[in-house]
């Protein structure tokens, strides 16, 4: 995976970084949480403080455009950003059988 970063934005605010991205892959699309792990490591970031908002993948295309906001506290994150998608960015909780 290779990671472009084309838009970098200081949004002082609402406290965040707002960054739009292209990757680059080869084999199946990354799922959102492997994409989030490894921005995360790139920026060297809190992983619990980056949304991944939107990401886009084009047929026969072996890459993804997106654009993910990292917050400077939780406490920001949480008062400002839509309850979805934190609920998307959170790992599934595993079933009881």
């Amino acid at each position: 995976m290779e990671f472009e970063i084309t838009r970098d934005m200081r949004n002082e605010v609402l406290n965040r970084r707002e960054l739009a991205f292209t990757l680059t892959f080869d084999g199946p699309t990354p799922s959102r949480k492997s994409i989030q792990e490894k921005l995360a490591a790139m920026l060297n970031k809190n992983e619990s403080l980056l949304v991944l908002d939107s990401l886009k993948t084009r047929f026969g295309k072996m890459e993804v455009t997106g654009h993910a906001r990292i917050y400077d506290d939780e406490e920001s994150k949480k008062s400002t950003e839509r309850g979805y998608l934190l609920k998307r960015g959170e790992p599934k909780a595993e079933s009881e059988e």
